[in-house]
């Protein structure tokens, strides 16, 4: 009984082993029959290359013809995240802190997969004019994000790596786009974003950057999916990861191509889908990880220590593991 119990939990173990490191374990649950696909809607956001790439070739109608498939453009996650709450989506993307936020707030959703982290895709920017040259320099500053967004954990580790408290600046809570507003006609003094705003912004006017991501924020990429969704089509989320893969591989492959389909869906410059793609490193997706879990849950913790969410969240009770057969 003992060694059998043994190569039982070995079979498991072995299982759980990914390339790049062990994917987080959960209590197995029993499988559900498979149902027809009938809906899926997707959000995205314009820098989600992966999404719009698969979108633009139609890979996923093909692969589900009698699927009524939709496609919903977002600013930022924790729009989207808001939408996929309240049943208006089935599946999306998003960075590191919506996820976060929205378990605080209670909303039943699941992290079903991530891309590799992106820190070279968001920065803490600058007028090129402005004298403030370190993080520190922040002290008493007014800065511009999209709360609950991934430019949101940024600037809490630059405050932090910057030697001050969060309540030492002054955050400016603004959509991308009423943020660029602000920070064009400086009555902001800082700018926390992404890509591709921050590619568009650094090619229209130049601004310094104070900061990107490295050694402050991952910025990992999260797939998510309604609780509902993804136990009762474990195999469409497959299929998606294997499309966006797909989807990678072009980008790695024929990055012209890429930028094409990308500029011509998002009407973004093909000089700013160039610059946001190349800091972006290969990113096939894939189920979530330990060290991904574990990455989370720093920023879980980081901003309940801060105040910014009501209550401590367990990331990995959010994270959706494939019903076991």
């Amino acid at each position: 009984m003992k060694r059998r119990n043994l190569l039982q939990l070995l079979a498991v173990t072995a299982g759980a082993w990914n390339v790049g490191g062990p994917i987080a374990l959960a209590q197995p649950v029993a499988a559900k029959p498979a149902l027809p696909l009938q809906q899926l809607r997707i959000g995205y956001q314009k820098a989600a290359a992966n999404l719009v790439i698969v979108k633009q070739s139609g890979w996923l109608e093909k692969r589900y013809p009698a699927a009524k498939i939709a496609w919903i453009e977002f600013p930022a996650g924790p729009q989207l995240l808001e939408a996929l709450a309240v049943g208006s989506l089935e599946f999306g993307l998003t960075g590191d802190s919506p996820p976060v936020f929205a378990q605080a707030a209670g909303k039943d959703l699941v992290y079903v997969g991530a891309e590799p982290s992106k820190p070279d895709s968001s920065a803490i920017l600058v007028p090129k004019d402005s004298p403030l040259r370190t993080l520190a320099d922040l002290r008493g500053k007014k800065v511009a994000l999209q709360k609950g967004s991934s430019a949101h954990y940024l600037l809490v580790r630059a405050v932090e790596k910057g030697g001050l408290k969060w309540s030492d600046i002054q955050p400016i809570y603004l959509t991308p786009a009423d943020a660029r507003a602000a920070f064009e006609r400086k009555s902001v003094d800082a700018w926390a974003i992404w890509d591709p705003f921050y590619a568009a912004i650094e090619l229209a006017i130049q601004p310094r950057v104070l900061s990107n991501g490295r050694g402050l924020s991952g910025n990992n990429s999260f797939y998510l999916a309604s609780r509902a969704f993804a136990d009762s089509h474990g195999g469409v989320i497959t299929a998606l990861f294997e499309e966006l893969t797909r989807a990678d591989r072009l980008v790695q492959q024929d990055r012209a191509g890429a930028i094409k389909l990308i500029a011509d869906f998002s009407g973004l410059d093909a000089g700013v889908v160039s610059l946001f793609l190349q800091r972006r490193p290969p990113s096939p997706v894939g189920p979530i990880r330990d060290t991904t879990v574990r990455d989370q849950q720093r920023v879980a913790d980081a901003f309940h220590q801060l105040g910014l969410i009501p209550k401590p969240v367990d990331v990995a009770q959010a994270v959706w593991r494939p019903a076991q057969p």
